[in-house]
């Protein structure tokens, strides 16, 4: 068992070309120096995509999303940073070199790699079974074919079929080498009491169940049979890939639309998503018939905040689905709900109209839930007080889970008029259920804390996800940072002038002894830091600091020679070209002088601007690949800044850009973060004689100090104004 090396890393990012990348999802046209399209990510109707060749990165300046290639196949693609790798890799060509996993490396894998391994295998075998057996023709394919499925939809999703003999499944893998400890593990075959071994699936139609990026990890199987002993469905137990309430059928075939069209349709079942693939509507996913959970929910979060859920006529189910869409609201979703003509489910009607008739249909009858639920909740009731009471309850408790203030009052306004009820009485009531609700919350998180605390593990904890937990978010572009952070926005603004012009000169530093020494802006932060005893207070950005640090210091020297090795090639061959034009244009000595002239400007100005190019982008492009995810994860959000140009300035005037103020803004940035903690540790002196003051035995003794050093204190925050004026800083020339 091996994995990608650091070699073939760096030969992967530095191969793929981020205009190449995303014209692959999106249509790029030229703007400036840069490329412009509808971002992938959410909808839209004015370009807002930025991509940059040069840089190397992409940003989408409304949504917020962007990065570097890899950064931007797991945003599109939802898959981890290791398969984005490898996704990359097959569209250059690029042969995967891994290195060997150690011991305990292969001990943690090996089980699921296994486990993989063989509902792959499985799944090839049920395919097979489908089309290339009698008895799967006959019965499998004979039954999606009477349900109108199409080839494209088989091969799609992937659809096979399980024979009728007993252990057929089990005998093929057994003499493929597949280890039986496993095939109980997947639940693929059972042993009974006797030790005998059969087949879970056999004579089902199989629907396999994939992960985001594409892996199986279950399976589902329908019985054809009419014989009411049988269940309808088998499906897979939960293994170390496959835990049933973190996953979504149809979610890898439909990750991309949800994602260009925003929003997400939940149906029931798994023909329910087939069929509206087949009519067109393929942002379709099913909860395969179980009650929505906070992790199907985190999942369809991923690619959007908007959700249609597709109900058909009958009460009892809408009924029996409504706290699954409150836990959509609380989860920040914007919900609304769709009822099917009687008689209908989301198969039949696909099956029955075309994908603009679908569509019309879902724009002009989805409607919003909370007005839904009012409905279905309150019909009937107008006679029975107390069923009415239940239902007002109800209705309070789904308005309380809504985060959003705004829209909860919007909400209890509309029902207030509904209900016929006092609007200030329904707050109140809203009011009520949420402090419940905050308090319930509160001693959940502490009874999990003490589990924590006493080496257990809570239901939650102990069901982790079946793919590492590293994909990137949809639901935020900024990092998550440490909370009661009061110097965090002056850290992240270091910490931006640190990742995106980190390598960039900014002048030499006279020390003590009159000598000068070249500094790069990482090592101007780094030593005013250090002088200081300055450290990020926010772990993420102390360990994104470093990161580039550690880079800088055992990467820069040889990338920058080999960047320059480069740079002479080129300069030679403009040279050489334009030696070559002036040989064959010009017409006497004074135009020959005056082209070498012109020749050696140009030739000075590109060195000078390929040079300002890498070293500006050489941390950036390094830190938005990097293996960690919070590291990559802040580096892009920090980049990735919209710039707005001055108003007073001319086509005529040169614009002064934020690269050209550096040797100014860098150590403004220093000067802000360290009268911002002069000021924090101000404050926290003033509490401290106010607790004295008031303390019923007053301690003049411990009051002085904290006196003195206010006073110093405040001198400091005065001499901070004149500080970078003091500071010696010699632009370079």
């Amino acid at each position: 068992m091996v994995r990608i090396d650091e070699a073939t890393k760096q030969k992967i990012i530095d191969a793929a070309d981020i205009v190449d990348v995303v014209s692959d999802y999106v249509r790029l046209k030229r703007r400036g120096s840069g490329y412009i399209g509808l971002c992938p990510f959410h909808n839209e109707r004015t370009p807002s995509f930025s991509v940059s060749k040069s840089k190397g990165m992409c940003k989408c300046f409304s949504c917020g999303k962007g990065g570097g290639p890899v950064s931007f196949i797991m945003e599109i693609e939802q898959v981890n940073f290791p398969d984005a790798l490898k996704i990359l890799a097959k569209k250059y060509g690029i042969e995967i070199e891994e290195r060997e996993l150690t011991p305990e490396e292969k001990k943690a894998a090996s089980e699921r790699e296994s486990i993989l391994a063989l509902n792959e295998y499985a799944l090839q075998q049920f395919e097979r079974n489908l089309t290339k057996t009698q008895e799967g023709v006959n019965i499998g394919l004979a039954y999606f074919r009477e349900r109108g499925i199409n080839d494209a939809m088989i091969k799609r999703f992937r659809l096979g079929y399980a024979l009728e003999d007993r252990d057929s499944f089990y005998k093929k893998a057994i003499s493929a080498g597949y280890n039986p400890e496993f095939l109980e593990k997947t639940g693929l075959c059972i042993k009974n009491e006797r030790d005998e071994w059969r087949d879970r699936f056999r004579e089902r139609v199989i629907f396999p169940i994939f992960s985001l990026s594409g892996k199986v990890i279950a399976f589902g199987g329908r019985t054809l049979r009419t014989d009411k002993s049988l269940a309808k469905y088998v499906n897979s137990p939960e293994s170390s890939v496959y835990k049933k309430n973190r996953e979504l059928y149809g979610i890898y075939q439909a990750k991309v639309a949800i994602s260009k069209k925003d929003k997400c349709i939940l149906v029931e079942g798994y023909m329910d998503v087939i069929s509206m693939h087949q009519a067109g509507i393929e942002n379709v996913v099913a909860s395969s018939g179980t009650s929505l959970t906070t992790g199907q929910i985190n999942l369809i979060h991923r690619f959007t905040e908007n959700i249609t859920v597709i109900y058909d006529s009958d009460p009892a189910g809408i009924k029996a689905s409504l706290r699954g869409i409150d836990m959509l609201l609380a989860d920040g979703m914007k919900v609304k709900v769709l009822l099917l003509p009687e008689g209908e489910d989301p198969d039949s009607f696909s099956q029955s109209h075309s994908a603009s008739e679908v569509e019309q249909y879902i724009a002009e009858n989805e409607s919003d839930f909370v007005q839904f639920k009012t409905r279905v909740l309150l019909d009937g009731t107008e006679t029975d007080p107390i069923a009415r009471s239940r239902a007002i309850t109800d209705i309070v408790n789904t308005i309380a889970v809504i985060p959003d203030m705004i829209l909860r009052t919007i909400y209890i306004g509309e029902c207030a008029r509904t209900l016929g009820i006092n609007e200030t009485q329904l707050t109140l009531q809203v009011n009520k259920q949420m402090a419940q609700r905050i308090e319930k919350d509160s001693k959940e998180k502490e009874r999990e804390k003490r589990l924590r605390n006493t080496g257990l593990k809570s239901e939650e904890t102990a069901d982790p996800s079946t793919e590492p937990d590293n994909t990137p978010s949809s639901r935020t572009t900024s990092a998550p940072q440490t909370q009661e952070n009061p110097l965090e926005p002056y850290e992240k603004e270091i910490l931006r002038y640190a990742i995106k012009y980190g390598a960039m000169p900014l002048g030499n530093l006279l020390d003590d002894d009159g000598n000068l020494s070249p500094m790069n802006v990482i090592d101007y932060i780094r030593h005013e830091m250090a002088n200081d005893a300055i450290e990020f207070i926010s772990p993420h950005y102390r360990l994104t600091f470093q990161t580039a640090v550690e880079t800088i210091n055992d990467n820069w020297t040889t990338d920058f020679d080999a960047f320059n090795e480069g740079l002479r090639k080129k300069l030679s061959r403009i040279r050489q070209e334009g030696e070559n034009d002036i040989r064959v244009t010009a017409k006497d000595m004074a135009e020959i002088k005056r082209k070498e002239t012109e020749l050696n400007q140009k030739i000075e100005e590109t060195s000078k601007n390929l040079t300002a190019e890498f070293s500006e982008m050489y941390l950036a492009k390094i830190l938005t690949s990097a293996d960690a995810d919070i590291v990559r994860q802040i580096a892009t959000d920090l980049v990735n800044t919209k710039y707005t140009l001055s108003k007073i300035h001319t086509k005529y005037s040169k614009v002064e850009t934020e690269r050209d103020r550096l040797a100014d803004l860098v150590p403004m940035a220093i000067f802000n973060l360290k009268g911002a903690i002069i000021r924090q540790r101000i404050l926290s002196i003033q509490k401290q004689i106010r607790d004295l003051y008031a303390s019923p035995q007053l301690d003049i003794d411990a009051i002085k100090p904290l006196l003195t050093e206010q006073k110093e204190l405040e001198d400091m925050k005065k001499e901070l104004a004149r500080y970078l004026g003091e500071r010696t800083i010699v632009p370079r020339t």
